[in-house]
């Protein structure tokens, strides 16, 4: 057993990634809890606050590229549209091959969401031509 998991209990599972909501494995040891899974994470992160700060954006508001939330709201709208389906499919009693096929549908409908990440707009600057 970790010295985390005996103090905290799986408090450490619950932690995520400030930046991309991945969890953060528990560490054992002295030092501050972990904050992001990376250095990338850390940078994004920074380089938000910075961006946020210059359009005095509130810390409840993002910037977010049109095309990345329209896929985003489109993947969602497809999970949507096959948990409808599975649910009108299934009967009282659905059987094996009924099952499998349902979480098929739902797995594929899910798949695009899996580890999804929304990245910063590219900063273009005032003077470019």
């Amino acid at each position: 057993m970790t010295q985390s998991e005996a103090v905290g209990g799986s408090r450490g599972a619950d932690r995520r990634c400030r930046w991309c909501r991945r969890a953060l494995l528990a560490r054992s040891g002295p030092g501050r809890p972990r904050e992001f899974c990376s250095q990338k994470c850390r940078q994004w992160d920074w380089v938000s606050r910075q961006r946020a700060a210059d359009l005095a954006l509130g810390a409840d508001e993002i910037v977010v590229r049109r095309d990345e939330l329209d896929r985003l709201h489109d993947d969602l709208y497809m999970l949507a549209c096959a948990v409808e389906d599975v649910e009108l499919d299934l009967g009282d009693l659905p059987t094996n091959r009924e099952l499998a096929d349902a979480l098929a549908c739902l797995l594929a409908a899910a798949k695009p969401l899996h580890n999804r990440q929304i990245s910063a707009p590219e900063h273009q600057s005032k003077n470019s031509s």
